[in-house]
């Protein structure tokens, strides 16, 4: 019998324990049933409490001081022990049934989700057939302020299809914390950001800023390097986001979907969209969340 989950990821402050909350809540309220699972060992608080915790069999604190490691490389260890002691999830997970959804939530550290093979192999047992067999989605968060900043918007979508391409699961990409851009992004400027687009740098904020102080931007993308003025102003990296920039849009894989976890609407339509990926109801179709909620007030 097949179960049915959602792994939470992408970066620090990217909203995901507050979205996994979010979920239980709408989840329970619609008389759904959710297993939590939190596999950050560094956590500490939470709105609901876990179903399953990996503190329960390491945590990162206790690594750090016996182990001498930074944050980052007791992080790695702790998926490694992990890895090295499923029966932990087994366990947990076995006698669950397709009512329950699975929330995983996953800790922050990018690494995990671009060039080290640990979670890979999670998701692989995690889904394996005749073993737990879950239909797994995986949600990648990406802050919504981060359409403020070209470069960082960039950056992210390039790890969140470095994700997409590590995991080989149902993928959706989720821009969250809506709620913090409302006033200041225009519905159609905010459009752009659903699906990468090169032309987005062409328009860059922190440009037009620096053309109205009078000073000409025509010729950064030949800056030099050493050039310390260069360098501070940022105009070194305007060939490095126009490559990263293009090479989304050559994959054409990342687009997004908009969250304001305040929002129950706004949940609900993100939940419809995992259902779909996980065909947790086969005849059901995402739900679209209607654009207005995310309007700007009229002047």
């Amino acid at each position: 019998m097949s179960k049915y989950g959602v792994m939470v990821m992408g970066p620090a402050g990217a909203g995901k324990s507050t979205f996994c909350a979010s979920l239980i809540t709408h989840l329970q309220l619609n008389r759904r049933s959710a297993f939590y699972v939190n596999l950050d060992p560094a956590a500490e608080s939470f709105e609901h409490t876990p179903d399953l915790d990996i503190k329960d069999l390491i945590s990162l604190e206790d690594v750090m001081d016996e182990m001498k490691l930074g944050p980052n490389g007791g992080l790695i260890y702790c998926f490694e022990f992990l890895m090295e002691n499923l029966d932990f999830l087994t366990e947990a997970l076995d006698s669950l049934t397709e009512e329950y959804l699975i929330i995983f939530d996953m800790p922050g550290q990018i690494e995990l989700y671009t060039h080290i093979p640990i979670l890979p192999t999670l998701v692989k047992f995690l889904t394996t057939p005749g073993a737990l067999d879950i239909r797994l989605c995986a949600a990648y968060l990406l802050e919504a302020t981060f359409v403020v900043d070209r470069a960082k918007y960039f950056a992210g979508s390039l790890s969140a299809m470095s994700a997409m391409i590590m995991l080989e699961v149902p993928h959706i990409n989720i821009l969250s914390k809506m709620d913090l851009v409302k006033n200041q992004v225009r519905k159609k400027d905010l459009k752009k950001f659903i699906t990468p687009d090169t032309s987005l740098l062409l328009d860059d904020p922190a440009d037009l800023a620096r053309r109205k102080a009078g000073e000409d931007t025509s010729d950064e993308q030949y800056a030099d390097p050493q050039d310390k003025n260069a360098m501070l102003s940022g105009a070194t990296f305007k060939r490095l986001n126009t490559a990263v920039a293009q090479l989304l849009e050559n994959f054409s894989m990342v687009s997004y979907l908009k969250l304001d976890s305040t929002d129950e609407d706004s949940v609900g339509s993100i939940l419809s969209y995992i259902d779909d990926c996980i065909q947790y109801h086969e005849a059901q179709e995402p739900r679209e969340l209607k654009d207005e909620e995310f309007d700007e007030p009229e002047e």
